[in-house]
């Protein structure tokens, strides 16, 4: 959400040191996050971590890298960016799932019931067996990993002009992360700014809704306890992400000619959504052209202005109703995913998320010239509803490790006043974020958005982990 749009290019903003002692466990338990794997996962899993299958295809000779937050194990993803003589080759290895959990097995159940990996402070809660998700199929650098290989050629303008997808043995040559890489981007990734670039610029091109904005992060503290920080999208981690989107578009393109399939897909804005947002654009001292589309609009915003992040938190009303649709046979009525501006399919995570692996299976039978064989295809209509269950436990995690932190921050500090931006509200309340905490909270007054105000603090609860404000004095001063 807009609402921690208060920093940028990665950077980190009030971070705040917690030392009480914090019970994630419990938050998990109570969404009923599965933390245990059963036996006969474990084993099923010992038995095909010991003996990796590998495909005929060679392309060891591919020197791959995985980009990934610091520490990461569960590498999904490998990729190498070459010139041609037409424009550019986007090699992109994914972890070959697949290849390890057989249909029908425990592993595959243990997964339906998962859904995904849940990253909480204190380490995750993984989607397969570590011996799986961070040995023997992660792209872990030096090894020797089965993979779905996608080859995809872009002109010198960023348009796809070819795809190939295919399994092969890879093996990647080193794992960088976020941090290290930072503004000097390495010889292996050389060409990442410049195709990340294009493929941005395509994606306004479509009308793709990116807002971009900052996430509210809690992480293990140096030394002990947490921090808790508002944390912007760097470049290189959106450069990044465009080579996921383009493979995700390919992987829906796949499906869409072959008539089966899981689709990620997300309703075009809603036109009173878009109009309500171009009425509000003035207000906030946002610009919003003739013609121009709301990603336009959106791309020209500066999220530490406030009167340009409560713009991108109004902006979130134009991306609601996401969901997974499958299909086999007639595709959907509605296929496309209003922030990618086009049909997305997820295939690019399947270490980490459900719906990947069946969706890669789909695309690699698809590829070959092949139907995907029936007991895959039974599966896609249970996929849509295992994925929203999933989705609802991991924000609900999510959203708790927040409100404990932020409760337990601020404990003890109730009748304080704080400086603080306004980023919606209603006639009822309002929702402010602090300008020198990273704490965003209610505040039961309605207050204008895009304003700077003084708050009160009236309640921090860790046990009921609320956290409340009123407006004090002075409620609004001139936004900068």
């Amino acid at each position: 959400m807009a609402d921690r749009a208060l920093c940028q290019g990665g950077g980190v903003a009030r971070v705040l040191k917690v030392s009480a002692p914090l019970d994630f466990a419990a938050i998990r338990a109570g969404a009923g996050v599965p933390e245990e794997f059963p036996a006969e996962v474990l084993a099923e899993a010992d038995r095909v971590a010991a003996d990796p299958p590998l495909p005929e295809h060679d392309a060891t000779d591919l020197p791959l890298v995985t980009l990934d937050p610091p520490g990461a194990r569960d590498l999904d993803q490998a990729v190498h960016l070459a010139r041609t003589a037409g424009g550019y080759r986007v090699s992109y290895a994914i972890a070959d799932v697949g290849a390890f959990v057989p249909l029908g097995g425990a592993i595959d159940a243990a997964a339906r019931r998962r859904g995904q990996t849940v990253y909480s402070p204190d380490g995750r809660t993984p989607l397969h067996p570590p011996q799986l998700s961070e040995g023997a199929a992660s792209l872990l650098p030096g090894q020797l990993r089965p993979a779905a290989l996608w080859t995809i050629d872009l002109d010198a303008d960023g348009e796809v002009t070819a795809v190939d997808l295919r399994r092969a043995r890879v093996r990647s040559r080193a794992q960088l992360d976020y941090a290290s890489v930072g503004a000097d981007v390495p010889a292996e990734l050389a060409l990442l700014p410049e195709i990340g670039r294009l493929l941005q610029a395509h994606a306004r091109d479509r009308g793709a809704i990116e807002l971009g904005t900052p996430s509210q992060e809690v992480e293990p503290a140096p030394g002990g306890g947490w921090t808790i920080a508002f944390r912007g999208q760097s470049d290189v981690e959106g450069w990044n992400a465009q080579i996921s989107l383009l493979t995700g578009r390919c992987a829906a393109r796949l499906m869409l000619d072959g008539g089966v399939g899981v689709l990620r897909t997300l309703p075009p804005p809603d036109p009173g959504a878009v109009e309500t947002l171009r009425r509000l654009a003035p207000e906030l001292g946002v610009d919003w052209p003739d013609g121009a589309g709301p990603g336009d609009v959106i791309a020209t915003l500066d999220p530490a202005r406030p009167r340009h992040a409560a713009f991108l938190d109004a902006a979130t009303s134009l991306l609601r109703g996401a969901g997974y649709t499958a299909f086999d046979g007639t595709p959907p009525d509605q296929p496309g995913h209003g922030g990618v501006g086009g049909p997305y399919a997820h295939v690019t995570a399947p270490l980490r998320r459900l719906v990947d692996r069946f969706g890669t299976e789909v695309c690699l039978a698809l590829a070959a010239g092949e139907q995907p064989p029936a007991e895959l295809r039974a599966a896609l209509p249970e996929l849509p509803g295992l994925m929203a269950a999933s989705d609802r436990r991991t924000r609900e995690v999510e959203r708790a490790v927040i409100d404990l932190v932020e409760a337990t921050v601020l404990a003890g500090r109730v009748g304080e006043v704080f400086d603080a931006v306004v980023l919606d509200a209603d006639e009822k309340r309002s929702t402010v974020v602090l300008s020198d905490l990273a704490v965003e909270a209610r505040c039961d007054d309605p207050l204008t958005p895009g304003q700077r105000v003084r708050v009160r603090l009236v309640t921090a609860d860790p046990a009921t982990r609320i956290v409340r404000f009123t407006a004090a004095g002075d409620r609004a001063r001139a936004p900068r």
